[in-house]
């Protein structure tokens, strides 16, 4: 056992040494703003392939987005999570977070011109296919990539994760391009029936190619094993965010292929 237990330390370091995924904070602009995301990608693929944004939910940008950007890089994807309050600003608590959350839903606007921003960086990597291109989102950012769709923008389509669905606009749905595909829990408190409905109804009246996906007994933010705040309509949920993954996987296979 002592000459074992050398050897699995050794080889367990030599694993991790050849370790192909590479990470970095990336800083960029928004106008005024300066802005701070992070890159993932895996080093041992070639060439150019699909690109993903990650949007974070209402806290900012946390480990919990890194980690996503991670997996997907270990799918073969580069990954960028894109900042959309700006650098240094991470809300400690619910209060700051609605706060911050509400600042760009109620503009939409300069909502659109960050999220932007942050497919800007992504693109311009020059291991990404930009004719592959998707956006995820959770939460606050699950309404982000929607709004990003509805701006207009360039993609091969966008998966929201227990994001808001509402319909501010519903003229915008004509701009989407993109395929759109929104991951929601069944039981969300949250998430007004009208609002859902509504989120329906514009992707219908735009002719939108949408899939709506309800996960039975999950609540909001239901692929996040600590959502920030203590709600019982807010509560992780395994099986949920495993089919999510899953589904949101079947979906670029589709959109990359």
């Amino acid at each position: 056992m002592k000459t074992i237990l050398p050897l699995f330390l050794a080889l367990a370091g030599a694993v991790s040494v050849q370790a192909k995924l590479v990470t970095q904070t990336v800083a960029y602009k928004q106008g005024d703003a300066t802005l701070e995301g992070y890159l993932a990608y895996d080093d041992s693929v070639a060439g150019a392939r699909p690109g993903v944004l990650v949007v974070h939910q209402w806290l900012g940008l946390t480990d919990y987005e890194k980690h996503r950007a991670e997996q997907l890089a270990a799918l073969g994807y580069v990954a960028f999570c894109a900042d959309i309050y700006g650098k240094g600003i991470h809300p400690k608590n619910t209060s700051e977070a609605g706060a911050e959350a509400t600042k760009y839903k109620t503009d939409r606007a300069l909502l659109r011109a960050r999220v932007n921003a942050g497919l800007d960086v992504l693109k311009k990597n020059k291991l990404v296919d930009t004719k592959r291109v998707a956006a995820i989102g959770y939460c606050f950012g699950g309404t982000t990539v929607i709004e990003l769709a509805r701006c207009g923008a360039d993609l091969a389509g966008v998966v929201s994760f227990h994001g808001g669905l509402d319909s501010p606009t519903p003229a915008d749905g004509k701009n989407i391009k993109c395929k759109v595909l929104a991951c929601h829990g069944a039981d969300d408190p949250f998430e007004k029936p009208e609002d859902l409905a509504a989120f329906e109804k514009e992707m219908r009246d735009a002719g939108v190619d949408w899939r709506l996906i309800k996960y039975g007994g999950a609540v909001h933010s239901f692929t996040q094993p600590d959502p920030g705040f203590s709600n019982p309509g807010a509560k992780y949920n395994e099986r949920a965010d495993r089919r999510s993954w899953a589904d949101m996987k079947s979906f670029f296979a589709e959109l990359f292929q």
